[in-house]
């Protein structure tokens, strides 16, 4: 299949470029909002609108800081260690989703102890809306034409701008298929269902470590990295370790009582 080649820049204005990717975040907070005030409603948190509001303004804060962060300290430290002042231009790329992970970990657990909310009912919320803006952001990476896959001779292999000559999974859209679609219809089933605290998250960090962990394998590893543990990569280690604490949750959480009012 012929790749698109789509301009990253959507529109400029002088010096100003608005980007695809950058639009895709945009859209993902807010179907995150919209999606956060229903699930919220439906499930009967006590959360107000404004609530919402303000816990997404903190996620936005702790979601970017810690992509960035994430991907300078995971993936290219000694790069960043020698130009410092890099760590800043997020323009030129580099997000990383598992840093994204700690900082919305971070100043979710910051905003309910400031606002006294239950830590575990605000991840189950973030939970549901994440997947809609990994499937978003996804497709900002193949409008980049980056995180492009490994070399392949099925039908649809992509030769991607700056890859090589040869055909290449079109890796992006799988994650954006299987980590975003699949993943909401999952959890946005879960979500209909009484269950306690932390439930979402756990069911999240499982489903998700485990699809990412299978699809880094059509996934071309960093290159500055590459494998990093026989055949796998760092992105599938971290994959393992969400898997693994997803699961040690599901279990501590499935423990208790049903009830929605438990605080954590």
């Amino acid at each position: 299949m012929k790749y698109p080649h789509i301009d990253p820049v959507l529109i400029q204005m002088g010096p100003i470029h608005v980007r695809w990717y950058g639009l895709m975040y945009v859209i993902g907070f807010l179907l995150a909002y919209f999606l956060m005030v229903r699930v919220s409603r439906n499930r009967e948190y006590d959360l107000s609108r404004q609530d919402i509001e303000d816990a997404l303004a903190y996620s936005i804060v702790g979601l970017i800081i810690g992509a960035r962060l994430g991907y300078c300290l995971i993936y290219s430290l000694p790069f960043y260690m020698q130009y410092p002042a890099k760590i800043f231009a997020v323009w030129e790329g580099g997000m990383s989703f598992h840093g994204g992970l700690i900082g919305l970990i971070v100043t979710g657990w910051i905003y309910s102890k400031n606002k006294n909310k239950s830590f575990l009912m605000l991840t189950d919320l973030g939970a549901v809306s994440t997947p809609l803006g990994l499937f978003f952001g996804r497709i900002g990476n193949f409008i980049n034409a980056e995180l492009y896959g490994r070399v392949t001779d099925v039908s649809w292999g992509m030769i991607f701008p700056g890859a090589g000559p040869y055909p290449r999974h079109p890796s992006q859209l799988y994650e954006a298929f299987s980590e975003g679609i699949v993943l909401f219809i999952i959890l946005y089933g879960f979500s209909k269902h009484k269950s306690a605290h932390g439930v979402l998250l756990a069911v999240f960090l499982i489903s998700y470590g485990s699809m990412r962990f299978f699809l880094e394998f059509f996934r071309e590893p960093d290159p500055q990295l590459g494998f990093v543990l026989g055949p796998l990569t760092i992105g599938q280690l971290l994959c393992s370790v969400m898997v693994i604490i997803g699961a040690i949750l599901l279990w501590q959480r499935l423990k208790l009582n049903s009830s929605c009012n438990d605080k954590v």
